[in-house]
C-alpha cells in the first residue's frame, strides 16, 4: 500500500526518535497517550458524567476487523487476571463489531444509556459496518436521553474530526490515531488503549 509501517512507535519510549517522512512520531503518540490517561482518569474517578449526572460505569467499543479484535483479545487476557479483575469491579466493557441487530442488541442488553459511554472506532469515521452501528447506538441514547446527550456518552478513535463533528462527537474527544498504524497492528494505539484504560485504568 505504499505506507509507513510503524506500529512499533506506539511502544517506543518518550525520548526516542522514530522518523516517518523526516518527522518524529514518538511526541505525536505520547501526546495523545498522555489524552487517553487523563481522561480514563476522569472517567473513571467519575468526575466525568452524563447527561443526567450520573457516572459512566459501562463501555461500549463499536469498531471492525483491527479496530476491535485485538482489543477484544487483550480484554478476554486480562478478565483472569487478579489486578485487573479488581480494578474493572462494577465496570462492563463490551465490543460490537457485527451489523447483525442480534449482535447489537446482545451488547447493550441490560445496559442503561444513562451510565453508558460508546466509543466509536474508525479511522476514516466512513467505515460502512462500523458508522452504521454507531448509528443505531446513538438512536439508542437519543431515544432515551435526547440528542444533547451524544457528547456526553460518546467520543471517537479517529482522525478524521470533521464527521465526527458532523456526528455530534465533540472534536475534542476524539483520540487520533495514524496512517501508518496497520489495522491488526493497531492495539497499542488508542483503538486499545482507550477502552482497555477505561476498563482497566490506564497504567
Amino acid at each position: 500500500e505504499n505506507r509507513s509501517v510503524l506500529h512499533v512507535a506506539l511502544r517506543a519510549p518518550r525520548d526516542a526518535v522514530i522518523n516517518s517522512d523526516g518527522v518524529n512520531v514518538v511526541p505525536e503518540v505520547w501526546s495523545v497517550k498522555d489524552k487517553i490517561k487523563q481522561f480514563s482518569e476522569t472517567f473513571r474517578s467519575g468526575s466525568w458524567v452524563g447527561a443526567t449526572g450520573k457516572p459512566l460505569t459501562n463501555v461500549v467499543s463499536v469498531g471492525i476487523g483491527g479496530s476491535f479484535l485485538g482489543p477484544l483479545f487483550v480484554h478476554t487476557a486480562l478478565q483472569t487476571d487478579p489486578e485487573a479483575a479488581e480494578s474493572a469491579k462494577g465496570r462492563q466493557l463490551r465490543f460490537l463489531a457485527n451489523v447483525d441487530p442480534v449482535d447489537v442488541a446482545r451488547s447493550i442488553k441490560d445496559l442503561d444509556p444513562e451510565t453508558t459511554l460508546v466509543v466509536v472506532v474508525s479511522k476514516t469515521f466512513t467505515t460502512a459496518e462500523t458508522m452504521l452501528n454507531a448509528r443505531t447506538i446513538k438512536e439508542w441514547i437519543v431515544s432515551s436521553l435526547g440528542p444533547q446527550a451524544v457528547s456526553k456518552h460518546m467520543i471517537a478513535v479517529s482522525t478524521n474530526l470533521k464527521l465526527v463533528k458532523e456526528f455530534g462527537i465533540d472534536p475534542n474527544n476524539a483520540f487520533a490515531f495514524w496512517d501508518w498504524v496497520g489495522g491488526r497492528y493497531s492495539v497499542c494505539s488508542a483503538v486499545g488503549v482507550l477502552p482497555l484504560s477505561l476498563q482497566y485504568g490506564f497504567p
